[in-house]
């Protein structure tokens, strides 16, 4: 009779391997329940004992800081914008960029407005032991992360534009922020906002002469 086979254990996870997946299991619950989410519901979606929350996260505060700063990262977003195919039109290009920008804007507002709900939003660890300037650094390299990705796709039409691909990268990363904040009227099509940022309010038609007063 053949000896039944020793159960194999999953390998086990380095801290940071431990810490992104619990990260990554508690955030739509934090989308969806705000700072009252309980870590016996992230256990339960991670599929871990509550103890191990702990070996990783000193608190629920801190595994809630943690869920916004990753919300926070444009690693994915960034990834995203330089997989975009450069020899296709820039009105496509700009197109898949305002989709990509818009689910990172809407990521954060998910997560940082479920904080906000019932109190303020957690700050991440990092933030509280960095002084000012670093502090402000780290605030300020969210939004610019994605400026150069956005500035190459304007480069193989540099010959053609009224701007410096820069300026019309930051030009555009604003009119996408401006169109998705909150309480902003009907919001624009992906496509539409992109025709409006290329062609201006004007149909191009001949222009209409004054009716007298």
């Amino acid at each position: 009779m053949n000896e039944p086979q020793a159960r194999r254990r999953a390998p086990a996870m380095d801290p940071e391997q431990r810490r992104a997946m619990i990260v990554s299991a508690a955030l739509p619950l934090v989308v969806e329940y705000g700072p009252l989410v309980t870590t016996a519901k992230i256990a339960r979606a991670a599929g871990i004992g509550e103890g191990t929350i702990f070996r990783v996260f000193t608190d629920k505060e801190a595994l809630l800081a943690a869920c916004l700063e990753e919300a926070l990262r444009p690693d994915d977003t960034l990834a995203h914008l330089e997989a975009i195919s450069l020899d296709q039109p820039l009105s496509d290009r700009l197109t898949q960029a305002a989709a990509v920008m818009r689910g990172h804007m809407n990521r954060i507002g998910e997560v940082a407005g479920a904080l906000a709900s019932v109190g303020k939003a957690a700050r991440p660890p990092a933030a509280e032991a960095e002084g000012p300037e670093e502090g402000r650094s780290r605030h300020e390299a969210g939004p610019a992360a994605p400026r150069a990705a956005l500035t190459s796709l304007f480069e193989p039409d540099r010959a053609v534009l009224r701007m410096a691909p820069e300026r019309l990268a930051d030009t555009f990363q604003l009119l996408l922020m401006s169109a998705g904040r909150p309480g902003a009227p009907q919001p624009l099509e992906d496509a539409e906002l992109v025709d409006l940022f290329l062609h201006g309010a004007l149909t191009g038609g001949p222009k209409q002469p004054e009716e007298a007063t």
